[in-house]
């Protein structure tokens, strides 16, 4: 018997309520075929193959969320588009951090035949590297999680 997911929406973490927008395979899939230029819930649908139902739903929890916004279809009174906001397109660093995962972690040597590379030259992307403040790279094991420290703010205890 399958329950129902926990609501992430009040944690007190950062990726707990990332997830609980675009927690599920799907909404990413969405948002990244969204960055190769789709906009059309059929676009969408083609690229993707996701029951019509799933689609919609997804679609509107992330309009809902402010990952799209809804405009209407300048070549169809019966459609809409949906656009990236701002916020969507901050989604760019995941994509690419987990194509870079991906890229190293779930492929034999030869079998990936398609690069992320950069528009204007071609060039493969630099891998990402966590940067501390002062431009150190940071390892997997270089960093924690501290109380937020704001003027005229008490620390509070981190909670997770």
């Amino acid at each position: 018997m399958k329950g129902k997911r926990k609501d992430l929406g009040q944690a007190n973490c950062g990726i707990a309520r990332s997830l609980q927008v675009i927690g599920d395979w799907w909404s990413l899939l969405i948002v990244r075929e969204a960055f190769g230029g789709k906009q059309r819930f059929g676009e969408f649908q083609k690229s993707l193959g996701l029951a019509k139902n799933i689609l919609s739903s997804r679609l509107k929890k992330l309009a809902d969320n402010g990952i799209f916004v809804i405009e209407p279809d300048p070549d169809s009174a019966l459609s809409h588009l949906y656009v990236l906001t701002p916020k969507g397109e901050q989604l760019h660093i995941i994509l690419v951090a987990l194509w870079q995962w991906g890229e190293e972690n779930c492929f034999e040597s030869g079998e990936l035949d398609v690069a992320m590379v950069d528009k204007p030259n071609g060039q493969p992307l630099a891998k990402l590297l966590l940067m501390a403040q002062d431009g150190r790279a940071l390892g997997s094991r270089d960093f924690r999680l501290a109380p937020r420290q704001e003027p005229g703010l008490s620390a509070r205890p981190a909670r997770r």
